[in-house]
């Protein structure tokens, strides 16, 4: 055993966050709806390899002027 383990140690937030799951349990499934609606995406592959493909190298410097 490690001499420092805290067996019983609970931080503020980690009780504030275990008492506000008890107390609205309904408050995780709200959490995974708000993340889908912004975050949980379907991607469509060939729109997106369309957009790579379209895309024009950067100059290495671009503040450059061609001096040619």
């Amino acid at each position: 055993m490690s001499i420092f383990r805290r067996p019983d140690y609970k931080s503020d937030a980690t009780q504030f966050i275990d008492q506000l799951k008890a107390q609205r349990p309904e408050l995780e499934e709200q959490q995974r709806a708000g993340r889908a609606l912004l975050w949980d995406k379907q991607v469509d592959r060939k729109i997106w390899g369309d957009y790579r493909d379209a895309q024009v190298a950067q100059k290495p410097y671009p503040y450059q002027t061609n001096a040619d």
